[in-house]
């Protein structure tokens, strides 16, 4: 059942992107603490939503329990203070200590452990196997054990590993834990976009999936200072720099994750600041349904049996076309993606700089990226559109990457800096758009979370590629890694147009349909329902 809603008219400071960031991040323990109005206010706010003219509202819906826009927004901003600043914390230091090995490289890590450029790459694309390979599995854990226990145990894993990374004394020890911390942080990316999704009505998870990503955009900044920081303590303890990189940003971690299972709310159902009427509103929203009030309201729901785990939902997974064009575009996004967030600090001190100055130069290009990436958002979930925001972005990679190729062993640094600095922006605002499309176009939970899994484990597989495209002998130009980053990003650009397409053939074939499902039918069918339409 969806509904027109019209936005409420908020104060302009709050409209914006970036202060409303600042305002989620930093305020959110504040409040925290506040309690919000009691079921009494909350009643009084509660009123007919008028459906658009296009729609038309589901035969069992209760207007006893439909909301005004103040209250949706209401709704939005708890559950974004709750959940969102969490989240963003854990990806943070996920994608810190992935990427902190770029970093060690440039402090003198291969000179420490006698290893060649080649064998560097490799020690990069073997995270990415098992990285790949346990994100179904974790994803499915993640439903089964819930998201307050899953998370923050893959979290002591993976910062432990990296810990232990600090005094590795081999190059076979690094790939050791390099594989080890790939079966660590596999749950993490997918497991949290699957949980953003069980929260969000499909035209606001965007913006949501944007603030958790964005956290790798300042990880990345982050990163570069901590780096610089860290790299000072060479000598301490007797060991080098590139150690204490390792050492205290797995330290970090083990630390952070204790505050999981007091910070991480498990669903809607079992939220405990959710009153009653809004945890029937954000049940309403995310599965076209309610199970909050139970079958005397009138409504049909699913009951627990059905919501048990089949097989069959990683089958129905495993066999949708969508997941795999969606693939192809992912390709497109996290080729770059993982090819900069590797070689950045090299490309920049390939560029003429020193390895100080180079960390610090990668600090405004992610700073700016995070922005972009969050305003993008907040306008695609306002124009409830995704396809032509992904586009966009990508061809601001693809404008990038050219600029880069066009000014390299041309005498101008400042210039490929430019051209590095457009891509990553491009990067991080297509990145969430992306995976948000294709979640809220997956409908069932099981399916839901095995798709997303595949989605982004395979789509991942690309960071294996591009650990391999940036080859020590094509320094300082790495010509040949930028044309194929080039490359993949038109290659993703033709999937978004083809996936596009497709789902605007399927949703006019399903509007020139007459039926009326039963809606615990329609829920089981998910996606394949005649009912469903898919966002374009």
């Amino acid at each position: 059942m969806i509904y027109k809603i019209t936005l409420p008219t908020l104060d302009f400071w709050h409209s914006l992107p970036l202060p409303r960031i600042l305002f989620l991040f930093f305020h959110q323990y504040l409040q925290a603490g506040i309690m919000y109005s009691s079921k009494e206010k909350d009643s009084e706010m509660l009123a007919h939503v008028v459906p658009s003219k296009t729609e038309s509202p589901a035969p069992n819906a209760d207007p006893a329990l439909q909301i005004t826009p103040q209250m949706e927004e209401k709704i939005l901003r708890k559950m974004d203070l709750r959940l969102i600043p969490m989240l963003a914390v854990l990806y943070l230091l996920a994608f810190l200590d992935r990427g902190n090995i770029g970093n060690a490289k440039i402090e003198g890590m291969l000179d420490d452990l006698h290893m060649t450029g080649q064998q560097y790459s490799w020690s990069l694309t073997v995270f990415f196997f098992t990285y790949s390979a346990f994100e179904i599995p974790s994803n499915l854990l993640l439903k089964k054990l819930r998201p307050s226990r899953w998370l923050p145990i893959i979290m002591v894993a993976w910062g432990t590993v990296m810990t232990l990374m600090g005094v590795v004394e081999s190059y076979a020890g690094l790939v050791t834990a390099r594989v080890f911390l790939g079966v660590a942080e596999a749950g993490l990316y997918p497991g949290v976009s699957y949980y953003i999704s069980e929260w969000y009505p499909r035209h606001k998870a965007q913006y949501r999936q944007a603030l958790f990503f964005s956290a790798a955009s300042v990880a990345g900044a982050f990163s570069g200072i901590l780096a610089y920081a860290i790299a000072k303590m060479d000598g301490v303890g007797g060991y080098e720099g590139w150690r204490w990189i390792f050492i205290l940003e797995g330290l970090l971690t083990v630390v952070v994750a204790f505050l999981g299972p007091f910070a991480i709310h498990d669903s809607p159902e079992t939220a405990t600041f959710l009153t009653d009427a809004e945890r029937d509103w954000v049940l309403r929203s995310v599965r076209g349904q309610t199970t909050a009030a139970g079958p005397e309201s009138g409504r049909a729901t699913i009951d627990s049996e059905e919501r048990k785990f089949r097989f069959q939902y990683v089958r129905d997974a495993l066999t949708d076309w969508q997941i795999y064009v969606g693939i192809l575009m992912f390709w497109g996004i996290t080729c770059p993606l993982y090819g900069i967030s590797y070689f950045l600090p090299s490309i920049i001190k390939d560029l003429g700089y020193t390895s100080s100055t180079a960390q610090l130069l990668t600090v405004p290009i992610y700073i700016v990226a995070a922005v972009i990436a969050v305003a993008a958002a907040w306008l695609s979930d306002r124009r409830r559109e995704r396809s032509p925001f992904v586009f966009f972005f990508m061809a601001l990679i693809a404008i990038g990457f050219v600029i880069v190729l066009a000014s390299t062993n041309r005498g101008v640094p400042g210039v490929v800096y430019f051209g590095v600095f457009v891509a990553v922006a491009g990067i991080y605002a297509a990145f969430p758009g992306n995976v948000a499309w294709i979640s809220v176009n997956l409908a069932g939970d099981y399916k839901r979370a095995a798709g997303m899994a595949l989605h982004i484990g395979v789509g991942n597989l690309s960071g294996a590629m591009s650990s391999n495209f940036y080859r020590q002998q094509d320094a300082p130009g790495y010509i040949l890694g930028h044309a194929l980053e080039l490359g993949f990003c038109v290659m993703g650009m033709v999937a978004v147009v083809a996936l596009r397409l497709s789902y605007q053939r399927i949703n006019r074939q399903r509007d020139a349909l007459d039926v009326s499902m039963d809606p615990v039918e329609a829920e089981k069918l998910g996606d394949r329902s005649p009912e469903f339409r898919y966002m374009l």
